[in-house]
Order: C-alpha cells, then structure tokens, then sequence
C-alpha cells in the first residue's frame, strides 16, 4: 500500500528576542490539502530560534499522532531550522542541541522526512497561529490551541481492507517515435519532435482511445508528448493539460548519446547510475528525483481527477516509475520493464491506498 503523505507547516517567534514567545503548527493531507490538526502554545519567555522549533516538534507530534507510517513534507519560513534539520548546517547553540534532538527521534518515528523554506506569505497558517500563542504570551497567559483529527475506529489490516470500488484511472501513453528513440538514444528533456512514423502511431492511439470514456488528458510539456497528445484531443475534443512533473528525466550529458557511448564515455558514472536510483547522470537528474516529482504530479491528478478516467501522455520513467508506484516494487524494477513507444499501460489507483495494474506496454493499436 502507498503510505499517506502529510505536510507539516510550523512557525514560531518571540516578541523581544528573547521575549513573550509562542509556536503554531498544523497537518495537512498532502493531496486535498485538508487540515487535519492544529496545534499551538504560549511558552512564556524564549528566543525567536527555541520558539521555531517548538513549532517543529509540536507538528511532527500532530503528523505522528494521525499517521505514524506517513511520509511526512516539512515547510517552515525559518532557514536556520531547515537547513539544521536536513544537515546541511551545524547547530552550535546550547539551547537548540537538545531541541533538534527531540525532533530528529519524533522523525525517526516516521516514515521519511523531508524539509523545505518557503517564504513567510506561504506559512501564513502557521504564522497566524503562532500570533496568537505569542499575544497570549504578552498578556502573561499560558494559552493552547489544539486540534485533531477525530480518532475513529482501528482501521483493519490491510489484507483484510476490500478496495473501494471507483478507482482513478490512469491511461499512460507514451509519445510516438522520434529520432532519438529509433537509434535508442538517452532522450530526456532534449525537445526532439516526432517522426512521420511516430505522428502517424499517435494517431493509431488516438483513434483506440476515442471511444474509452476519458475525463481528461494531461501530457509532459515535451513537444514529442505535446503532438501525441494533441491527436487524442483532436479525436476525443478533449482539452490538453500540461503537467510538467511528468517531463522525462533530464539526462544531462549523456542527452543524445547511446547507451554505449556514455559507457565509454564515462563507465564509472554509468555504473553508479545504473546501481544507485540516487545517483545522477553527470549534470543530469537521479531516478530518486524524478520518482518524487512523478509522485506529486500523481497526487495532483488524483485530486483534479477523482474517481475518473484520465490519459497521461508521458515518458519511459515516468510510466515506469508509476507502474512501479503501484505494484509497491522496488527502484531496480525499473530495469526490468521494456516499453514501446505509442504503447499503452493502465493503472486504477484506489482512494484506500492499492492501486492495481490492469495494462502494460500493448500495442495492438499500431498493427491495425
């Protein structure tokens, strides 16, 4: 099962530095942004630094308490936090060494944890809340907000959860072919336009998919899935929606070259590559990267698309990547798994978390 994903948006501050000071903090469902708890505290007198990391620490408690399986994003306006956090900077400060600590276990205690800055005009929420707990601070009162998501029943396990029964359905469709990809070239985010051939196997899958009912087509901005998905259109009247988180993986400087080329070019970096979904082409994108971006796209579309058929016009990794989602298999399938362009693959992703793959890599279209 796909773990649930959570956005943790924390702030905290003081009112004199040190001062009267206080934390907000919320959970929010990574894909309908739903807020799911708040939490904020007046803490007497403490620095702006403290007061952040209250926020920190009071927001992963929330996200533990919903979900402690979730993958769980992190957002908070204060560098210093975020970049202690991810490892980037070290913390010297007496008072912030015991507090980073309480933080690190509460994240250890779920699933992966990542952090990011984000300007004070996002972290409003967070912000206001904080606000709040500081006010109360300044009138000399211990204040709290507290607000969860209400408890409900167990859930079962999951092999004992049937599957809802109105999946979002994705149809990936990979671009018709272009030059690159007849001399099986790395063909990335090079912008190489289809062949009279591919053109003409975007129009054989257009005229497949005319009849299947679809909500939407959503397509890498890439001109080579732009013209496969622009056939759809013209035979579906459907509109075209650009999602750049399904653009294929930039393959920095092996973009062009064959698979041997950039074995003799570089071995050791095509070995890593080949062996490590974090390691990076030289000046190019990790598998790792492009899988979390995949992901939000995914999200993004679950949402827009609810319980709906939709087609996405995309990539090799993309697809792969999404396939792999489902089947809840690891990185190194994705070398395993051939896909032809112009094929078409299937996924239902159900609101209850599995997902089933029902179509991989046909192309009986291109033989009619």
């Amino acid at each position: 099962m796909t773990a649930r994903r959570l956005v943790v948006e924390a702030d905290g501050g003081s009112r004199g530095n040190p001062g009267p000071a206080g934390y907000g903090a919320l959970v929010r469902d990574a894909v309908t942004g739903e807020v799911l708890a708040e939490v904020a505290e007046s803490i007497g007198l403490a620095t702006n630094n403290v007061a952040e990391y209250r926020g920190l620490i009071a927001g992963l408690a929330a996200a533990a308490g919903i979900d402690p399986s979730a993958r769980v994003e992190v957002r908070m306006d204060s560098k210093l936090v975020v970049e202690q956090m991810s490892g980037r900077w070290k913390i010297k400060h007496p008072d912030m060494i015991p507090l980073a600590l309480q933080a690190r276990e509460l994240a250890e205690s779920l699933g992966p944890v990542t952090y990011g800055w984000i300007p004070r005009g996002r972290n409003a929420h967070a912000d206001r809340l904080a606000n709040e707990a500081m006010d109360a601070a300044a009138r000399g009162e211990h204040w709290t907000r507290r607000t969860e998501e209400a408890p409900g029943e167990p859930e079962p396990p999951p092999s004992a959860a049937p599957p809802s029964t109105e999946p979002t359905t994705t149809l990936l469709l990979r671009h018709g072919e272009t030059p690159l990809s007849i001399e099986r070239r790395f063909a990335g985010t090079v912008d190489t336009p289809l062949t009279p051939g591919g053109l003409a196997q975007a129009r054989a899958a257009a005229l497949a998919l005319k009849d299947r009912d679809l909500d939407g087509i959503v397509t890498s901005p890439l001109s080579r899935c732009r013209d496969t998905a622009a056939e759809v259109a013209a035979a579906t009247g459907l509109d075209v929606r650009v999602e750049d988180g399904f653009r294929e993986t930039d393959f920095g400087a092996w973009e062009g070259l064959t698979f041997a080329e950039a074995r003799d070019r570089d071995p050791a970096a095509l070995d890593a590559w080949l062996a490590d979904p974090d390691a990076a082409p030289p000046g190019g994108e990790s598998f790792a990267a492009v899988a979390r971006r995949v992901r939000t796209a995914l999200d993004k579309l679950k949402v827009r698309y609810r319980h709906r058929p939709v087609l996405v016009v995309s990539h090799v990794t993309p697809i792969k990547l999404l396939v792999r989602d489902a089947l809840g298999a690891p990185m190194p399938s994705l070398y395993r798994m051939h896909l032809d362009v112009a094929s078409l693959s299937a996924v239902d992703w159900y609101a209850d978390g599995p997902a089933t793959l029902r179509l991989f890599n046909d192309t009986h279209h291109l033989e009619r």
